[in-house]
């Protein structure tokens, strides 16, 4: 069976390509793409920016899709919509068996180390495959986003008494925001753009909010939003290497960082200043295999309300055409790509 897909030949050009699709394997079922959410991975790697990323690549690791066939024993059914849990692991490996699929030592990611879904159809194993009562692609394509953010909460073991800051409104920082409120009201999110902030006010009803010069510490502002003392947990979601060492000094006495972005370099701290707070620091990478069900849950419930995130919309036939500005408009708050009836 042939096929159309969009590659990304090299930063700032996609391609039509056409391709074999096979049948599925044993374990395997096919699913064709119905949305998917175009991620801050995706927009690095068209502009030559995101780490362990090779070209040419087809994008795509925030799918909802509805399954074709199944080759196997399965749950499934063709027709269903499900969210698609791109992080395929070894089930067999260290990690894994420990029950961190989300970093297991030969973790590939759909549309990042092999090829994703901005094509018609694809093969993914069942097992990660998430079953919904969702009638929305839309909604399942966020899921993969918001368990980013829903790992790294419960990275934080954040609770109720906890006061929390979250650096960066973007999506990844609105994911975390998503889950983090449902632990702890004593919220605070700084960034940038006081457009973000807006929306974090009057989307998630967050009362307390910095707007970040850039090269000015937010130290005094911090202080006065949480009537003198630092917070007990920062979330780093905005991958720049100047915000993120800046967490060290912003942290409370035997608080913890956990770091939901990344960047392509060091991270240096002043060791006397990491001990004298005995700080905790946190990586946080992808979403664990259950924690995809408990996100859909969440939406499914009402928990969580993906209804104000899309502010931009393209299809599979003219995503290429669309890319570029789209990702470029200041007012991109989330992109979706829809396949086409």
């Amino acid at each position: 069976m042939k096929q159309t897909a969009i590659r990304l030949e090299e930063p700032g050009r996609f391609a039509s390509v056409s391709e074999d699709l096979t049948d599925p394997q044993r374990g395997e079922a096919r699913i064709r793409i119905r949305c998917i959410g175009v991620c801050g991975t995706d927009i690095h790697a068209f502009h030559g920016r995101q780490p362990f990323f090779e070209y040419p690549r087809i994008l795509g690791h925030e799918l909802a899709a509805e399954v074709v066939s199944i080759n196997g024993d399965s749950d499934l059914r063709p027709g269903q919509l499900v969210a698609v849990e791109p992080y395929l692991n070894d089930p067999t490996s260290p990690a894994s068996k420990r029950g961190m699929t989300n970093c297991c030592e030969s973790l590939q990611v759909l549309g990042v180390h092999c090829d994703g879904g901005m094509r018609p159809e694809i093969n993914v194993p069942s097992r990660k495959l998430h079953p919904s009562s969702l009638k929305s692609p839309d909604q399942l394509a966020l899921v993969e986003m918001l368990g980013i953010g829903h790992h790294a909460v419960n990275r934080s073991r954040c609770d109720i008494e906890d006061t929390a800051l979250i650096l960066g409104a973007g999506p990844i920082g609105l994911s975390v925001l998503s889950f983090l409120r449902l632990k702890t009201r004593n919220l605070i999110v700084a960034d940038l753009d006081e457009s973000r902030l807006a929306f974090c006010r009057e989307a998630f009803g967050v009362e307390r909010t910095i707007q970040i010069s850039p090269g000015e510490p937010i130290t005094s502002a911090l202080l006065e939003a949480t009537g003198g003392n630092l917070p007990d947990i920062i979330f780093d979601a905005t991958g720049n290497a100047a915000s993120m060492h800046t967490t060290f000094e912003l942290i409370a006495n035997g608080g913890r960082i956990v770091f939901v972005g990344l960047f392509q370099g060091d991270v240096a701290f002043h060791d006397p200043n990491f001990h004298r707070r005995e700080i905790t620091l946190l990586s946080s990478r992808n979403a664990t295999s259950p924690e995809f069900s408990e996100v859909i849950r969440a939406i499914e419930t009402g928990a969580i309300d993906t209804a104000p995130w899309i502010t931009h919309r393209m299809n599979l036939g003219n995503a290429t055409e669309l890319f570029a500005t789209t990702i470029a408009d200041k007012n991109l708050r989330k992109a979706v790509i829809s396949q086409d009836d």
